[in-house]
């Protein structure tokens, strides 16, 4: 049997992955979130700043960002 092998992926990715999928479903374009998933940005207040305070989500990761 061949064995493939599979890139590790370390704890970092594996969180921006998490906060790109938050992103994504709190409706962010992806360019949008994939900045924002990589950034240092507060990620509770990204998905706030949308769905509670009615932001558009281009304003909201000027914010963030």
């Amino acid at each position: 049997m061949t064995e493939i092998a599979l890139p590790e992926t370390s704890e970092s990715s594996k969180v921006e992955s998490w906060r790109l999928h938050v992103l994504i479903e709190a409706g962010y374009p992806l360019s949008l979130a994939e900045r924002l998933a990589v950034s240092d940005a507060d990620l509770h207040l990204a998905v706030e700043l949308v769905r509670s305070r009615g932001c558009a989500h281009e304003t909201a990761a000027e914010i963030l960002l």
